[in-house]
């Protein structure tokens, strides 16, 4: 008997059964049956070898080829790489202020997918490890759009709470001006009208996993009801906690005297953000610590608040409707939508649901003489097919966010941000541009 071979074979058996559970149990969490093919190709792979399954290997009596090493060596790396972006993380950088404090401009995450568990791509024949454009160019698609796969999400370790900061797909970027992107394409066909942006603009169509990714804090979930009341955030009638990082816009006025750089530096306010507006006066966002900091100055004679008044309509606000005399400071109610809840469909709410009902839920709508339509059928109540977030950012004034675009759809939903691995000050040049006290920091709620 052969002793060398007998070690061999149950050796091979064991790397099968080890694989082949494995790969069980990966096709259990992507709840896709038709992944019991790979059994057999496992089998081949580890017991009959009837099959070349790797066509760079070279054989045993074969010189070297070094192309074939690096072939080998790129192949498996690309396919690691996008499976780890796909379904455990990915990284992300912060472009702009809207969640100063909390999270500053040049902070590099990683975004955990399994907090709230991956999403199977939408777009599955696309460039690698690139986002919807190719790097070099501003409009070159990095995917074919000709297949598109359902939204599909597979099981995570939680769902997306109240206060979490999460990374989602920008909810209105399904069409873009190439090169103008924020504000976003219905806010510039709102502003400039629709003839006037499609003559003389480029626009394009993005599938829902290559829209923009935005990050935000969740303010509300699905079957909440959101308001805000001078700024203050009301869930379901309880007031938001006051988080360390929220930033709100303030007039200050000092006694003539122009502060020092170096001071607004020292509480860590980038000069970009701050705005001279004369005579002694600056508007400049501040949290509430700022604030206290700063009517510790002698030459500072006056701190307040900007807030816009409760009925003081702001067309840039959602629903961007006059019968909604909303703003940024004074919003709502608003009851965020859940999967199966049933709503009787008004002149009034339709407005504020209306793009749900046709864009994010698929269906084919139409309204002809005040009464709404779904595939040619008059409807007065709609039950909606998912649930819908709020989210806006912690520098409530400086921030683009749902008050602006409206509802965030679960099928939008990225993962969240859970380390902050690097940061680097974007007024500062390196090394001086290192935040230290930043390396490897972990982002949590506050």
């Amino acid at each position: 008997m052969d002793i060398t071979n007998q070690k061999s074979t149950k050796n091979q058996y064991i790397k099968f059964a080890i694989t082949a559970i494995l790969w069980i149990l990966w096709m259990i969490w992507m709840r896709s049956y038709w992944m019991l093919i790979g059994l057999p190709i496992i089998f081949d792979i580890f017991i009959s070898k009837k099959v070349k399954w790797n066509p760079f290997k070279q054989k045993q009596d074969e010189p070297k080829k070094k192309w074939k090493e690096w072939a080998d060596a790129l192949i498996f790396a690309l396919v690691v790489s996008t499976v780890i972006k796909i379904f455990i993380f990915q990284l992300y950088a912060i472009p702009t202020g809207s969640l100063e404090k909390t999270l500053q401009i040049g902070d590099h995450l990683f975004v955990s997918k399994l907090s709230y568990g991956p999403n199977i791509p939408n777009t599955p024949i696309s460039f690698p490890l690139v986002h919807n454009t190719l790097p070099g160019t501003i409009s070159t698609n990095s995917y074919v759009d000709w297949i598109q796969w359902p939204y599909k999400r597979l099981a995570g370790f939680g769902q997306v709470e109240r206060d979490d900061i999460v990374v989602f797909n920008f909810p209105v970027g399904d069409t873009i001006m190439v090169g103008y992107e924020n504000p976003d394409y219905y806010e510039w066909v709102r502003t400039q009208g629709r003839e006037y942006i499609h003559n003389n603009y480029e626009i394009k169509a993005r599938p829902l996993d290559k829209k923009e990714n935005f990050v935000k804090r969740c303010n509300a979930i699905p079957g909440d009801t959101l308001q805000i009341i001078d700024t203050k955030v009301y869930r379901n009638g309880v007031l938001q906690k006051a988080y360390e990082g929220i930033e709100h816009n303030y007039i200050m006025k000092t006694n003539g005297d122009i502060i020092n750089p170096k001071a607004f530096e020292r509480l860590d306010i980038y000069q970009m953000d701050v705005q001279q507006i004369g005579g002694g006066q600056y508007m400049l966002p501040l949290t509430d610590q700022m604030v206290k900091e700063l009517k510790q100055f002698p030459s500072i004679v006056s701190v307040e608040r900007l807030i816009r008044g409760k009925g003081e309509y702001d067309a840039h606000i959602f629903p961007h409707n006059p019968k909604f005399k909303w703003n940024v400071d004074n919003f709502g109610p608003l009851v965020m939508p859940k999967a199966g809840m049933t709503i009787d469909l008004t002149e009034e709410n339709i407005i504020l649901y209306r793009r749900i009902i046709s864009a994010y839920e698929y269906n084919n709508y139409s309204e002809k003489g005040g009464q709404i339509y779904i595939d040619g059928k008059l409807i007065t109540k709609y039950t909606f097919k998912q649930g819908y977030y709020w989210m806006m950012g912690d520098n409530r004034h400086n921030s683009a966010d749902s008050r602006a675009w409206g509802f965030v759809p679960e099928d939008h939903i990225v993962g969240k941000p859970v380390l902050i691995f690097y940061s680097l000050n974007p007024e500062k040049s390196f090394p001086a541009s290192m935040r230290w006290d930043r390396l490897f920091k972990l982002i949590g709620k506050e």
